[in-house]
């Protein structure tokens, strides 16, 4: 019998998963649960092809995370076997606590409480379940092991998760121009100083992924289409939220009906087991067995959103540069309530107003380091030190990529980017 599991991926082939700890792990039923929930949320109805789910995702990096591991120890990083797996563990398991549709109930159905925390408690049940089997993947995951380069493989700006979501997602969207060269960046990772870095030959490569994933994020992630469909359902949700808890009769899957029935915290999650429990039972299919039957619901606003999320009548979206007028929107707000036959009140639910911010690269925030040779950024010797060590010279240095790099410069790598939506019931 072979020690390790073939998986056969459409982006990079076949995937190795050793018998043990790690396909332990895979199997599992809070990991196979990930094989429910799409990767990409509501981007199908703009990227029909954008069907994987974050099951594969996280395959896609444990795969990337091993090629990383083996790149840096043929340069010289000491890494343990021990470290080996719980790196590749503690990247299996990095989104685990995701919810249906992305990011959705966390701005609806829970508060308080972000999917990075739910999917640490998550680990750490299935770590009491294997009986402090991932206690090292735990501390690198929390970033508490001495060795903070390991980290920083897990989280960062050039962490295996990103170098795979974006690869994974340009292939199954079809945005060629989302393609990075995840292969040519991981062989030019190196370690100085107990933090990663990118050797200068691969700061082309670096240059191209920062530029792809701004492509990515407006292209498809933040689509305007795809943001209106999600506020459908943001808003069908905070609907059926607000009816559960006025005491009407809203059908629902049982682990969905515990979060619109209960006020769901973060205090909540520490304190009573079953908001954990029922979290872990949730995925795509519980919000549209709901969806589908909230269509013959008698509420009005309800069954409206239901039939204009099951039928894809999106939202209509306007998105600007500056923000739009109390005015304007308490306009809109009444000719939605005449032309649909509801209240001003419930009027409200038919539309959503939103800034969206994002920035291509935040130096304050976490950094990409160039491993420069020191003979590159000098440009000329002045006249009283043309006597130079030549030694020093060739001595490496390590910059910052926005100072690095001949193409970008730091305004507009970090150039904050913010856009306002107003998405609204067609009429």
């Amino acid at each position: 019998m072979n020690d390790y599991k073939v998986i056969n991926d459409p982006v990079f082939g076949f995937i190795r998963v050793p018998r043990g700890l790690l396909l332990d792990i895979v199997k599992h039923r809070l990991f196979q649960r990930l094989s429910r929930i799409k990767q990409l949320g509501m981007a199908s109805v703009v990227y029909p092809g954008a069907q994987h789910t974050r099951f594969q995702h996280s395959l896609g990096a444990f795969h990337l995370m091993s090629e990383a591991i083996l790149s840096l120890q043929q340069k010289g990083i000491f890494i343990f076997d021990s470290e080996a797996e719980a790196l590749k563990a503690a990247i299996l398991m990095h989104d685990i606590g995701h919810g249906p549709f992305s990011h959705v109930l966390e701005h609806t159905l829970i508060s308080g409480i972000s999917h990075e925390q739910i999917s640490l408690m998550m680990m750490e049940e299935i770590n009491r379940e294997m009986q402090g089997r991932l206690n090292l993947a735990i501390s690198i995951f929390k970033d508490e092991y001495p060795k903070r380069f390991l980290h920083q493989l897990i989280s960062s700006q050039l962490d295996m998760d990103r170098l795979d979501y974006l690869r994974r997602d340009s292939f199954f969207t079809g945005v060629t121009e989302g393609n990075i060269g995840s292969a040519r960046i991981i062989k030019m990772l190196n370690v100085v100083d107990d933090r990663l870095v990118v050797e200068q030959k691969g700061i082309y490569s670096i240059e191209n992924y920062l530029t792809t994933r701004r492509l990515m994020y407006w292209q498809v992630y933040l689509h305007k289409t795809t943001v209106a469909y999600e506020k459908t359902l943001v808003c069908l949700l905070r609907r059926a939220k607000l009816l559960a808890q006025q005491g009407q009769e809203v059908f629902a899957t049982p682990a969905l009906r515990y979060f619109l029935y209960n006020d769901v915290t973060a205090e909540r999650f520490e304190n009573d087991p079953l908001a954990l429990q029922n979290y872990e039972l949730l995925d795509d299919n519980d919000i549209w067995a709901s969806v589908k039957t909230w269509m013959s619901h008698d509420d009005r606003v309800l069954s409206l959103l239901a039939r204009d999320l099951a039928e894809r009548k999106i939202f209509r979206v306007e998105v600007r540069e500056e923000p739009f007028g109390e005015e304007e929107v308490s306009r809109l707000q009444k000719r939605l309530a005449e032309a649909c036959g509801v209240s001003m009140e419930d009027a409200a639910y038919l539309m959503s107003m939103n800034t969206i911010q994002k920035d291509m690269y935040d130096p304050n925030d976490d950094h990409i380091d160039i491993l420069c040779k020191r003979s590159a950024t000098i440009a000329s010797l002045t006249e009283n030190n043309q006597e130079s060590d030549t030694e020093n010279e060739a001595e490496p240095i390590v910059k910052d990529i926005a100072e690095a790099s001949e193409l970008f410069n730091i305004s507009l790598l970090s150039k904050k980017i913010r856009k306002y939506y107003l998405c609204y019931q067609r009429i």
